[in-house]
């Protein structure tokens, strides 16, 4: 086993050591974390992957550096790096990473870095990647997903899950002309966390709620988490059997086996006891309250929230010790048991057939100008089948105890423009609330569009789910070396359609056109290869068909 250091300044003194670097990284047992491995980075050579929230710093720029070891960023992540040049650096356990001035310096893995070259592009580097560590699967999540909007009742209801305004949303999405497609029951639905049954006081009849929502044409899902209310009768039970994480008590030598008290994790809404599934009869109890719920109530799929790595924190023991990230991972292939799911969190599942959101955006125009960027970025990474967030913003805190006349009208209509060319399409706060008349026609517009391109979004997932490509991508995957490596503000649906959606207050942008010849609309072709400008009224979202 080759155990030599290098440096920064030894790399400077002879190329020498500049191939040694190389061998470096294959040659790193699990037990050898202290030792950085460092990459040269080629000439023109452009980096992106690791984390889907980050997309938006990508391609990764000298001083960048991100630790994947129980972050995933609150987003999707994997130990996956991909560059324009066809390489890629992939572990099966996460690293963390720095760029400096011509390489890339890797450190704190406790599984071998592996550095691979597929072609000569970031796609087949992607392709490389995916056929050798993430291989598609060829199944896709529930298809109805993808072929009508999908409607969230968070920001309507935030706290207030209950059945009359919950069947109220509905019947308004249905009566201001919008097509029933899945319809989401968002956090406190139950009585608390741990109790699979809907409230009494809110929900006095959910069995009939959930008929009345099937009769009107909706699939309908319920949020979900791995947290348990820990002074809790399903608490006691699972503490008993132990089918929670323990404490270690600030011991690193105490063993599972011996621990006595569970761990009590800090989260978004509190202090509560965490599944553990690395224990196979944990997992099992936990997999029938959820089909419990669907048989007691007809719900047809789950929300799975949270599941983050750093809720699986240094002080918990598990049934079988496993890092923090395989927790998130173990979480999410909980998901694969219901075609109906959607996760924000995840850790390499690449080409699984699970919905990934990205993670929740504010009511700003900032945070909409990040949702090409990330979705992008989520398709590098395997996931494919993505929703980019809620339609306007999914971060409740724009939305709560803000009248709606202080909501701005044209961000909710270029949100909505933005995905509607997008793997899916997610609504929550209700435009026909908070619009008038003039943008609320122009949301319409947007998903009338997105049903014309059904077919289309139907036949890349189905196309993804054998190949492994993105259903969307960056410029730069289907059109490499024409300068498109820093290009955020526009994407390609498959590889035929350029979608370039406004996502500033401005109501004209540029468009950079790729060689060959486009079709615009309104069927006029124009020639590739150049920067174009666009006015683009508030009801019209700019795309183009490549012949």
């Amino acid at each position: 086993m080759l155990k030599r250091i290098l440096s920064l300044s030894m790399l400077a003194k002879t190329t020498t050591l500049l191939m040694l670097t190389s061998m470096l990284i294959f040659c790193t047992s699990a037990n050898q974390t202290d030792y950085n491995q460092i990459i040269e980075i080629e000439e023109n050579e452009l980096w992106y992957g690791a984390a889907v929230n980050e997309g938006e710093k990508m391609p990764f720029e000298k001083g960048y550096k991100a630790n994947l070891n129980g972050n995933a960023y609150g987003n999707q992540a994997s130990p996956l790096l991909i560059s324009n040049k066809g390489r890629y650096i992939w572990s099966e356990a996460p690293f963390a990473f720095e760029f400096r001035e011509k390489h890339i310096v890797i450190s704190e893995n406790s599984e071998p870095i592996h550095l691979e070259k597929n072609g000569n592009t970031l796609k087949e580097g992607y392709l490389g990647a995916s056929g050798k560590y993430f291989p598609p699967k060829n199944k896709l999540p529930e298809m109805l997903l993808f072929t009508s909007p999908q409607y969230n009742t968070w920001i309507e209801l935030i706290y207030n899950q209950n059945q009359k305004d919950i069947l109220d949303y509905a019947h308004q999405i249905i009566d201001n002309g919008f097509p029933p497609g899945v319809l989401m029951i968002d956090d406190n639905w139950a009585p608390y966390y741990g109790r699979f049954e809907f409230r009494k006081d809110r929900f006095p009849d959910a069995k009939a709620m959930v008929d009345e929502l099937h009769s009107l044409g909706f699939k309908v899902m319920i949020w979900i988490c791995p947290f348990i209310r820990p002074d809790s009768e399903e608490a006691r039970f699972l503490m008993k059997n132990k089918w929670v994480l323990m404490d270690n008590m600030g011991n690193i030598d105490l063993s599972w086996d011996k621990a006595t008290k569970p761990a009590i994790v800090e989260w978004w809404n509190g202090f509560s006891m965490v599944m553990d599934f690395t224990n196979p009869e944990a997992l099992g109890w936990f997999q029938e309250q959820l089909d419990f719920m669907m048989l007691e109530y007809g719900i047809d799929g789950f929300k799975l929230d949270a599941g983050d790595p750093e809720y699986y924190t240094h002080n918990v023991l598990s049934y079988k010790n496993v890092t923090s990230n395989e927790h998130a991972r173990l979480w999410g292939e909980l998901g694969l048991k219901y075609p109906l799911n959607e996760y924000r969190a995840m850790w390499k599942m690449g080409n699984e057939p699970l919905v990934e959101r990205l993670r929740d955006k504010h009511h700003t125009w900032e945070d909409l100008q990040l949702l090409i960027p990330h979705i992008t970025t989520a398709g590098l990474l395997g996931y494919s089948y993505s929703c980019p967030d809620m339609i306007g913003g999914g971060d409740y805190s724009s939305f709560i105890d803000v009248d709606s006349d202080k909501l701005d009208p044209k961000l909710i209509v270029r949100s909505a423009q933005c995905h509607a060319l997008m793997p899916m399409m997610q609504f929550s706060v209700a435009p026909w609330r908070i619009l008038d008349d003039v943008h609320f026609r122009a949301v319409k517009k947007a998903v009338e569009l997105r049903q014309k391109f059904v077919p289309e979004i139907v036949k890349l997932a189905e196309e993804s789910a054998k190949t492994g490509l993105p259903i969307v991508s960056n410029m730069e995957f289907m059109f490499p070396d024409q300068g498109f490596g820093d290009c955020k503000d526009q994407f390609m649906l498959g590889q035929n359609f350029l979608v370039a959606p406004i996502i500033t207050t401005e109501d004209s942008r540029e468009v950079r056109l790729p060689e060959g010849n486009w079709v615009d609309a309104n069927g006029d072709i124009i020639e590739g290869g150049q920067t174009l400008s666009f006015d683009v009224p508030l009801d019209q979202l700019l795309w183009f068909r490549k012949l």
